[in-house]
This record gives structure tokens, C-alpha cells and sequence, in this order.
């Protein structure tokens, strides 16, 4: 009788569905970072605290690279970057933090500089549960990297010594932990926390895949920010040769209009980075491949446990990897 019944039961379509697995941008969802921002109002350059919000590329409802430091302020949605690569073993998640303005507030021996694109890499491992389990990430501090895993992991050093310990937290808006990330004020180079913390003021900024909330104040300690998948169509990637925004495959246009340099030693032009132009500069890693080839980097950066596949079952970047290599010749851009 028991195959007879199992059989009716599937003719009738009365099985249990199966389990469908999470989407990409669900799996970005569910390890992207609660992140905190130091904000500091000081300073004409600050704009009161605005320059440190994160926001769109866009924000200003253009493609043009070159007018942001000018429009600071005038939209401060959060929004963050992400792109996931696949192997069979590893989830590779980018996240790029993105600011219309790196500033300072003295005449010294610093630049400042229009547009600002720092951010993290998380290497998740596929382990048969929904979501994989997060084994590391490296994160871009300006023109250096620094590596972390999380407590208790079982990833070692490897040409890289580890910086630290990536912390977990809570979020009030779903129901796991994530990474915790930190971004200093001004110049924005991004670390774990609390590596950089908020001194003072500062925005904590929680992930969502709808929601996009400007900050009520500099010390609001609860504001989304949406996530904006990085080879969407029209978006950041498909807009790499875009001559308003882009001044090379991987850095953002940027000029010294607005008062940019005006009080301080200088102001830099096309200086900031989209993920396919970060870089270490003294790695065994080539520009861009944090973004463009993470499972190189990983099996540089770290000694892994467990299988670490080299073979992409889904790279949007490979594409265009001719043009990927002839831009790592490039001079480096320091930001």
C-alpha cells in the first residue's frame, strides 16, 4: 500500500515542494555588514556631518563623476554595493561603501579628493546549509587590505597575517548576525570594528534589500541602507566605460571643481576606486582581483581548510578579462 499511497500523493501534487535555495541577493543580505561610521561636523569641507554618510553614485541623480563633491549633502539614501562570485565551494561577497567626498579639515601634509569607494570582502564557504559559513574577509583601508575570521575560525595565515577578529553582531531587523564593519571619518578606510569605531558621533547602518534611509542626524544609530547589486542592468559595472563617471577601467572621475583643496595641502583627481581597481600594491594579488578573482586572493591571503575550488561557476567579470588584465599595468591609484 505504501508506494501506491506515495504515488497518488505525487500524481495529486500533494508532496512537500522542495526547499528553494536563497537567491544571491539573499545570501548578500544575510552576510552583509552592520556597519558604523564615524561622522565628524567640523570643518566647511564636512557640511555638517554629510560628507561621512554613504550614499549612491548617483545620488545626485547623474552619471557624472565629476560634480559629486560639488552635490554633497543633497541626497544622503544609504546605499551599499555588492557583487557575489561562485565557485563550488565558496560564496565570494564584495561590498563597496561608497562617499561623494574623502576630506579633511587642515592645511597639512594630506589631499582630499572627490569620490571615495572603500569596502570588504567576505569568503563564505558552502557547507550544505542555506547560507554557507563565513570563514574570512579582507577589507580596503585606502591603498592597504587587512585581513580577518571570525572567532573560532579554523583559517590560518597565509602570505598575509591576519589583523584580527571579524565581530558578529545582531541586527533589530532580521534574525542573524553579521559582520561588523567601521569606517573612520573623512578620509573613510574601512576596517572591522572596532579596528575603527564612532568617537562621538557616528551613524550604524544596517543592510536591507528595499529599504534606503538618510540619516535623521550625525548620531542616529539606526538607518538602512540598500543593497544595490553591482552588475545590475544599467548599474555600476555596466556603466565601467562610462567617460562622465569613470576616468579608467576601475577608477571614478573626479576633478578639483567646488572648493575641493581649497584650506588644505591639496586636492587629488581621479582618486578613488571602484572594486575592480582596489589594491593592496604589495600583495601577491593583481589590481582588482579582490573583486575580480577573490578566490585567488583567498587561497593567497589564507591557509583554508577544506577544499578551496579555483574554477568560477559564476564571474560576471570574466567577460571583460582581457581589459581586466591590461588595466592591472596601470599606475596605482593612491586613495
Amino acid at each position: 500500500m505504501v508506494p501506491v499511497v506515495a504515488g497518488a500523493l505525487i500524481a495529486a501534487g500533494l508532496t512537500t515542494p522542495a526547499h528553494a535555495a536563497p537567491s544571491r541577493a539573499e545570501i548578500a543580505l544575510r552576510w552583509a555588514p552592520i556597519h558604523y561610521q564615524d561622522v565628524d561636523a567640523t570643518g566647511g569641507h564636512a557640511l555638517s556631518g554629510k560628507s561621512d554618510y554613504i550614499t549612491r553614485y548617483d545620488f545626485d541623480g547623474n552619471l557624472n563623476g565629476r560634480d559629486n563633491w560639488d552635490n554633497t549633502g543633497t541626497n544622503t539614501d544609504a546605499a551599499v554595493y555588492y557583487s557575489v562570485l561562485e565557485t563550488s565551494t565558496h560564496y565570494y561577497l564584495t561590498y563597496l561603501f561608497f562617499h561623494p567626498r574623502d576630506w579633511i579639515d587642515h592645511p597639512f601634509f594630506e589631499t582630499e579628493h572627490e569620490n571615495d569607494g572603500e569596502g570588504v570582502l567576505e569568503i563564505v564557504a558552502k557547507d550544505g546549509s542555506d547560507y554557507g559559513s563565513l570563514k574570512a574577509a579582507v577589507t580596503v583601508a585606502h591603498s592597504d587590505f587587512f585581513s580577518y575570521k571570525p572567532a573560532g575560525g579554523d583559517w590560518a595565515n597565509g602570505s598575509e597575517t591576519i589583523d584580527g577578529t571579524l565581530q558578529l553582531q545582531s541586527s533589530p531587523h532580521d534574525s542573524y548576525q553579521h559582520p561588523v564593519t567601521a569606517q573612520e571619518r573623512g578620509g573613510h578606510g574601512l576596517k572591522a570594528y572596532p579596528q575603527y569605531t564612532i568617537n562621538g558621533d557616528g551613524i550604524v547602518y544596517y543592510p536591507s534589500l528595499s529599504v534606503s534611509e538618510s540619516p535623521s542626524s550625525t548620531n542616529d544609530r539606526d538607518v538602512r541602507y540598500r543593497l544595490i547589486d553591482v552588475f545590475a542592468d544599467g548599474g555600476l559595472w555596466a556603466q565601467r566605460a562610462n567617460t562622465s563617471l569613470f576616468a579608467s577601467l576601475g577608477t571614478f572621475a573626479g576633478d578639483n571643481s567646488g572648493g575641493c583643496g581649497t584650506g588644505t595641502f591639496a586636492c587629488g583627481t581621479n582618486s578613488a576606486n571602484a572594486p575592480w581597481g582596489w589594491d593592496d600594491g604589495n600583495d601577491a594579488v593583481a589590481r582588482g582581483e579582490i573583486a575580480t578573482d577573490p578566490a585567488k586572493l583567498a587561497a593567497s591571503y589564507f591557509s583554508a581548510t577544506g577544499t578551496l575550488s579555483r574554477t568560477y561557476t559564476y564571474n560576471p567579470y570574466s567577460a571583460a578579462a582581457a581589459a581586466l588584465r591590461a588595466a592591472q599595468n596601470q599606475p596605482p591609484t593612491i586613495d
